[in-house]
């Protein structure tokens, strides 16, 4: 009997913007995965592309950094740096053939508690998706099998029976 593939997703949220937005959507009883381990930060802009990576290599199968919405930073330019240093994981990502849509950046006021469930779902549902962090390979092994199994061929990259679907 083979476990059900569950993903660990990390969400780096900004103090004063998304954790208070997360915190608005667990006070409205909103349903989002438990699959989501938010950390806390003062600012998205502390998170570095370190952070992410170190995320990766112990097992997360999916980040997002979620911040104050553009121009509204409480510490003027930290979502910019963020959203800079995202962009530059996806283009790493790319480089070295994992999925570039492991990585994200949102934009969550602390208003928007049913945006941040919204979100959080749409990551895990991404996550489910995409399969395993290939460094986790015995999971992904595990769910690569499944898939082939039940008929579902899988285009992420380590599938060497992969269909290619895109352009």
């Amino acid at each position: 009997m083979t476990e059900e593939y569950t993903p660990k997703i990390i969400g780096f949220c900004c103090r004063w913007c998304s954790y208070a937005g997360a915190d608005l959507a667990g006070a409205m009883r909103l349903q989002y995965p438990p699959t989501i381990r938010i950390i806390m930060l003062p600012c998205t802009g502390r998170v570095d592309i370190l952070h992410v990576l170190k995320a990766f290599e112990v097992g997360a199968d999916a980040v997002f950094i979620s911040g104050c919405h553009e121009g509204d930073c409480h510490y003027l330019r930290g979502n910019f740096q963020a959203w800079k240093r995202v962009a530059r994981l996806k283009k790493v990502f790319t480089e070295i053939g994992l999925e570039p849509e492991r990585v994200e950046m949102f934009h969550v006021s602390s208003g928007e508690g049913p945006k941040f469930a919204v979100l959080a779902k749409e990551m895990t549902e991404r996550a489910l998706r995409l399969g395993p962090n290939p460094v986790r390979v015995e999971a992904r092994a595990v769910w690569l099998a499944s898939m082939a199994k039940e008929g579902k061929p899988s285009t992420a990259p380590g599938n060497e029976n992969a269909l290619d679907s895109r352009p």
